[in-house]
């Protein structure tokens, strides 16, 4: 076989995000206008990825292709889980990628697994590497349904450990950099050829030959090709990344070779703007040149077995050219956005995270005693349980662990001692050493995690850890001033977000009371990992004022563990409200607290209602401050929604009365006094972005509006206006796709978007197209097939939906004659 071939890797990544007492991202301001950075990216990266765009010589969209089908990658099992429910359609376009790869690559996916939450192998201890890599292939079982045949090294940090770990679980074969091998050896030969230095030959496979005998296969990958793609303008244009792939190819100087590279996946899209439509047009072109393949590493290796072996270069990384120091020293590797500042942070934290580990370590193994006679291996197969939370698969996987039913109390302490172990690995996830700062978003993320696991380890046993972990933690050093050490990070930032089963019952009454009717008894509340279930709910209400009394009960998803609470709330409007949880203790106490408080709000006692809160829940006292993050936004917003109203139409009113003149300064170009300017600009904004938002909008109002700014000069909100205009025509489309003979609501999406088309600035319309294109596929073609034998419907249809695909910038294949299609497609 004469042909060369062509890979490309994309490694998809996000360090888990998830506040680990709630199990859910909470939001990020740094990741404004989206809700927090996986959900950005996804828009950026992972969505545009999965539904990309292949423009023809006019500009105009020609294809709209999912790239995970024709290249390699890897997904991060952490972001996986996420996306699974945030970002349900690009999921879907992952899971039919890998099985659509196999179609075009001799039954071989193209997915590859990777260790599970992106620790450094070669920096963790052997228990670790074993249930990172057994993690990792099976959360890739339960989503690709199929068993992975490569596997994803984080950061392609390697060791040999970890390569035998992975041969013994059936891994076939790994990616690294070609700084990563340290010596080759082509068949029927001794010696060894030294190749440190990037000089290793990337276009063939290599056998790397272990201490056990087993053996893997490595991939060293193209590293010029490579950090031209991610770090220089090569993404620029698709047609040169599609020369450079091919021409690189020629290593070997005869049949088979392999030209192959792998980047970050977030390169096409996040760090490069529009990366993946250069990416899509670039396997355009190599799909369709003579004598190259594009292929995946698994189909290759079917091709082409290796032949040659290769030593890999022990406690190496394609990131860090010190090898893994970037995770454990100041090794000088960093973003080198803050020249001046200092890593030497890096080692204080792992040490101390490393003691803390070692500390849980024999105390898992002291509480398994007497529950799971397998602790570890236990360990190794709670990825089940972790996969699955449903009680009848929790009860399932603990009582094969224990080899007997475990009772309730039992079933607590077994989940608290596995979900320590948990929170012991994602305390590693690589990102917390890999940026410039001790302070930075995500190394707090991983001591949040050693958080959750000390408080584990607290409930269950009697022995004071932390402090130990916190004088380890000390020596690491902020560079930013005022931030200070990673203890003192640790007590501000991390202890005060440290929660028990009575902050969930506290945010759950705090909240009620601003949600009308939906807190009877027996009720059963979702509250991100935990249900609220109402066992006892009274309501009293005196003109503005309200008060709240009752009990519930709080119980983990995650742990099974539960707990009792007397609660009671008042609220004396808006923002000025003060609450209780304690522990349930008798019903007896129960009822003479509640009457007595009762009969205190009954006289208007609202002053001795909150000493008897302050007196009969000790310390736990809540208020608007207690709210998780996302439902202290809502409840804020509608706090102020009846002072926005009124503001509206005051506003309102003074924009009304002054409108003529402000035409008329307008028509004079003289500039709006700042109060009409401030109030005609909220008006029109809100007025605008309301119309948009309406279930058909009316494009006569809409540019009534509209002329109405150009007429007193004042600014419309480009990038909101942008957004909602995108999300009105999608809304549109969205309906017509429901009902594509609908004529009414084809002629309805065509004015609107008529409308949009007219507008100064630039339309969100990437959702709208998806939709268009999805109808474009399934039901264009029978349409023309219609007009073209004669049916008068077919052809206004065609005719019609033409015209829309033109406004959406869509091109549109060869129609019937005197279409709009027939003069403007490919």
């Amino acid at each position: 076989m004469s042909e060369r071939y062509v890979c490309i890797h994309g490694h998809f990544y996000q360090p888990p995000r998830e506040n680990p007492w709630l199990e859910e991202i909470l939001r990020q301001e740094s990741a404004h206008p989206y809700h927090d950075w996986n959900e950005r990216i996804d828009k950026e990266c992972y969505a545009h990825n999965a539904f990309s765009r292949i423009l023809n010589e006019r500009g105009l969209i020609s294809r709209i292709v999912n790239n995970y089908a024709r290249i390699s990658f890897n997904f991060g099992p952490t972001l996986l889980q996420w996306m699974e429910k945030a970002a349900p359609d690009t999921y879907q376009a992952i899971l039919d990628a890998d099985r659509m790869s196999a179609e075009h690559f001799s039954g071989h996916g193209s997915a590859m697994a990777q260790a599970y939450n992106h620790l450094i192998l070669p920096l963790a201890n052997s228990r670790d590497k074993r249930t990172q890599i057994l993690w990792g292939i099976r959360d890739f079982e339960a989503r690709f349904g199929r068993f992975p045949q490569g596997m994803w090294l984080p950061e392609t940090a390697v060791d040999v450990e970890s390569l035998e770990l992975m041969a013994e679980a059936g891994i076939r074969f790994t990616v690294l950099a070609p700084r990563q091998a340290e010596a080759v050896r082509p068949p029927d030969r001794e010696n060894w050829i030294d190749v440190r230095g990037e000089r290793v030959d990337p276009s063939r496979a290599y056998r790397v030959p272990l201490p056990s005998g087993r053996s893997i296969a490595a991939f060293f990958y193209d590293g010029g090709l490579s950090r031209a793609v991610a770090f220089e303008r090569l993404l620029s244009d698709g047609h040169t990344l599609a020369r450079r792939l091919v021409d690189a190819g020629g290593g070997i100087r005869g049949p088979g070779s392999l030209s192959h590279i792998a980047t970050d996946g977030e390169t096409y899209g996040h760090h490069h703007r529009h990366g993946e439509m250069a990416l899509s047009y670039a396997l355009k072109i190599i799909q369709e040149s003579p004598d190259v393949r594009l292929t995946n590493y698994p189909e290759y290796l079917e091709r082409h077995p290796p032949t040659w072996e290769a030593r890999v270069l022990e406690d190496s990384s394609w990131s860090c050219v010190h090898g893994v120091e970037r995770w454990r020293s100041d090794c000088g590797c960093s973003t080198g956005t803050n020249t001046e500042w200092r890593q030497s942070w890096r080692k204080p934290l792992r040490e101390a995270l490393d003691h803390l580990r070692d500390t849980l370590g024999p105390a898992y193994e002291r509480g398994c005693a007497d529950l799971l006679p397998d602790p570890w291996g236990s360990r190794d197969r709670y990825i089940e349980v972790v996969l699955n939370r449903e009680s009848e698969n929790v009860h399932a996987f603990l009582e094969r662990e224990a080899g007997r039913p475990l009772d309730r109390d039992e079933t607590v302490q077994a989940l608290k001692l596995l979900e320590l172990q948990r929170n012991a690995m994602l305390m590693y996830t690589s990102c917390g050493w890999f940026f410039d700062d001790l302070g930075r978003i995500e190394t707090l993320q991983v001591l949040r995690y050693a958080a959750r696991a000390i408080q584990l380890h607290g409930i269950l046993f009697d022995d004071e850890i932390e402090e130990s972990f916190l004088r380890l933690l000390s020596r690491a050093r902020s560079s930013v001033t005022g931030l200070g050490s990673g203890e003192e990070l640790y007590r501000t930032r991390i202890m005060p977000e440290r929660m028990g089963l009575d902050r969930v019952g506290a945010h759950h009454v705090v909240s009620s009371i601003f949600r009308n009717g939906r807190n009877g008894i027996g009720t059963t509340h979702r509250i991100y990992c935990y249900t609220v279930k109402v066992d006892e709910h009274q309501r009293l209400t005196a003109g503005g004022v309200r008060f709240d009394v009752g009990r519930l009960r709080v119980t983990s998803v995650i742990t099974r563990g539960m707990e009792r609470y007397s609660y009671g709330v008042l609220h004396m409007g808006d923002h000025h409200l003060v609450g209780g949880v304690r522990p349930f203790q008798d019903m007896a106490a129960h009822k003479e607290r509640v009457t007595t408080m009762v009969e205190a709000f009954e006289k208007g006692s609202n002053l001795d209602i909150i000493r008897m809160l302050d007196r009969d829940f000790d310390a736990s006292t809540y208020s608007l401050n207690s709210l998780f993050r996302d439902e202290q936004e809502r409840v804020v917003n509608r706090i102020l929604q009846a002072s926005l109203e009124g503001a509206e139409r005051t506003m309102g009113t003074l924009y009304e009365n002054r409108m003529p003149l402000m035409r008329f300064l307008a028509d004079l170009d003289i500039p709006q006094p700042r109060p009409f300017r401030a109030a005609g600009e909220f008006i029109l904004n809100t007025r605008l972005e309301r119309a948009l938002g309406e279930a058909e909008p009316d494009p006569v109002h809409l540019e009534s509006l509209f002329h109405e700014a150009k007429l007193t000069g004042l600014r419309v909100d480009r990038e909101v206006l942008g957004l909602a205009a995108g999300s009105a025509v999608e809304r549109l489309l969205q309906r017509v796709a429901e009902a594509p003979d609908d004529a009414d609501r084809i002629i309805r999406v065509r004015r609107v978007m008529d409308f949009i088309r007219s507008l100064p600035f630039a339309t969100d319309l990437w959702k709208a197209q998806n939709i268009y294109f999805r109808l474009l596929e399934s039901d264009y073609p029978i349409r023309v097939q219609r007009a073209a034998d004669g049916d008068g419907d077919s052809r206004w249809w065609v005719r019609e939906w033409s015209a829309l695909g033109s406004a959406l910038g869509v091109s549109l294949p060869a129609a019937i004659p005197g279409t709009p299609a027939a003069a403007g497609s490919d």
